[in-house]
């Protein structure tokens, strides 16, 4: 296994540039290997490197069917990295734009530090000889990502140097770009996460082996990634950490109901691949519906309580509950799993496992929560559930379900997000996995409970999370269940629902 540096190089159509740049690599005499990750280029660039692989074992070539986006590439590039045990790697232009003597410096600081970034910008003189458009595109991506992601460092270049032996894999699997902006976003994520960088001066001449292949789309394409990236920073920061604490499981091995299908939603969410919609959730998570399970949290179980987040997600509202009670988040999802042990670390423990199969002993528990959870199953499945929840609560233990009725405000949103994409868009996109059961009225909730021996003790339905969820509140009975004129807990009057 190799423990040298890797100079990674994109190529596409560069036929008249990758024997000249290997050359002058070589020239240096660093003992590093070389990586060309080749798109398919029509004008035989992928020949040529395979005439340098024939005279020089230290050569090597990652074949993509075609132009899949230059961060893609990159990205690729250090993950074949990763795959072949490379202590370091170096990732530059194949069109002289970045100069390999350069490279040296770059090994030469990477020995300090986990990210070194060649600058445009420590030199005035640095870009001194670049076209108007070029220059322009430049400084305006630096003065937005300095700006609005507070990075000082010149962070839209492709000219770096990555320690992979202290940078975790899993911080690159964060990273959602496959076009130009790759570069800011990457940087940014492995900034958020604590790895440390350092900036060189570089000098760039004019593009003379070549024209720019970055369009103006591209640009467009960035800056809107840029801007979605400030945002979601403030929202969903967790998004882009990547942090597991002491005690994480990701998997216990067993292939649940529904597992397949609820890590393909957590997945999507995680790639970005359901745009707007993951934001507004994100939105609706933290200023609608996490106030509301502070309150009940905070009126329903004291202060230390031992606490099942039973279907727990991604954790984006637990911020809170898990300072005021002992949380354990268990979810059949491990990409959920993973980004509620980034955001909470070591305030909770996370468990893989299935609500129908509940992974620990009798009487563990004082209390259950969960939050849009139960709607995702029949009548049938829900009392298994139930079940299983009373079997790990403590006698007198509570659960507190936020359970979406079919009136609610949110399920008559998605209702029409849905109506718009199918009938009227014709796009087949499915939000949310199927909500089955949605809460017809407070008997209805009752029945549910009874039938799994709990005495429901409050209901809500109101103005706190703006009719969104009917909040149920059941207490593990530790007498026979009166099914009639059982006592029950007297709510505020905006509580009451009939």
């Amino acid at each position: 296994m190799p423990d040298n540096s890797l100079v990674i190089i994109p190529t596409y159509n560069e036929k008249e540039n990758v024997e000249a740049l290997y050359a002058r690599i070589k020239k240096l005499g660093i003992g590093n290997d070389t990586l060309f990750v080749e798109d398919h280029s029509p004008d035989g660039t992928a020949q040529i490197i395979e005439g340098l692989i024939e005279r020089d074992p230290s050569v090597h070539i990652l074949r993509r069917p075609g132009k899949l986006g230059i961060g893609s590439a990159h990205l690729d590039g250090i993950r074949w990295a990763y795959a072949h045990g490379y202590r370091s790697v170096v990732t530059m232009d194949c069109d002289f734009t970045h100069q390999p003597e350069d490279i040296g410096e770059f090994l030469r600081q990477g020995q300090n530090y986990d990210v070194v970034v060649g600058s445009r910008y420590l030199d005035p003189k640095s870009i001194a000889d670049w076209n108007l458009f070029r220059k322009s595109l430049t400084i305006a991506g630096h003065f937005l990502t300095k700006h609005l992601l507070k990075m000082p460092y010149d962070a839209t270049g492709a000219f770096r140097h990555y320690r992979l032996d202290r940078i975790s894999e899993p911080l690159f699997g964060l990273v959602r770009s496959a076009g130009y902006s790759f570069f800011f976003e990457s940087l940014y994520i492995l900034q958020l996460n604590g790895c440390s960088i350092k900036e060189i001066s570089i000098r760039l001449p004019a593009r003379t082996y070549g024209h720019s292949k970055m369009t103006v789309k591209d640009a467009f394409t960035s800056v809107q990634l840029l801007v979605k990236t400030f945002f979601r920073t403030h929202f969903d920061k967790q998004a882009y950490l990547w942090t597991l604490p002491p005690g994480f499981a990701e998997s216990n091995g067993v292939i649940e109901k529904g597992q397949e299908e609820w890590e393909q939603y957590w997945k999507a969410g995680e790639e970005n691949k359901k745009g707007l919609y993951d934001l507004i959730a994100v939105f609706y998570r933290k200023f609608i519906i996490k106030g509301p399970l502070n309150y009940f949290i905070k009126r329903e179980f004291p202060l230390g309580a031992q606490l099942l987040h039973a279907g727990c997600g991604g954790g984006q509202v637990d911020n809170e509950v898990v300072r005021w009670a002992k949380v354990t988040a268990l979810d059949i999802s491990p990409t959920a799993l993973r980004r509620y042990a980034g955001l909470h670390r070591r305030l909770a423990v996370t468990k893989h496992g299935s609500i129908f199969n509940i992974p620990f002993p009798e009487a563990t528990f004082d209390g259950i929560y969960n939050l849009g959870v139960m709607e995702h199953f029949t009548e049938e499945e829900i009392r298994k559930i139930l079940d299983e929840f009373y079997r790990v609560l403590k006698p007198g233990g509570k659960i507190l379900l936020f359970w979406p009725p079919e009136f609610g405000l949110s399920v008559n949103a998605l209702k029409l997000a849905h109506f718009v994409l199918h009938r009227i868009l014709k796009k087949d996109i499915k939000l949310h996995p199927d909500e089955i059961t949605r809460v017809l009225s407070k008997d209805h909730a009752q029945r549910l409970l009874e039938g799994s021996r709990f005495r429901m003790s409050g209901y809500y339905f109101g103005l706190r999370d703006f009719f969104t969820h009917s909040v149920v509140i059941g207490e593990k009975a530790q007498a026979p269940l009166l099914l009639a004129g059982h006592s029950e807990k007297t709510f505020p009057k905006e509580s009451r629902v009939k």
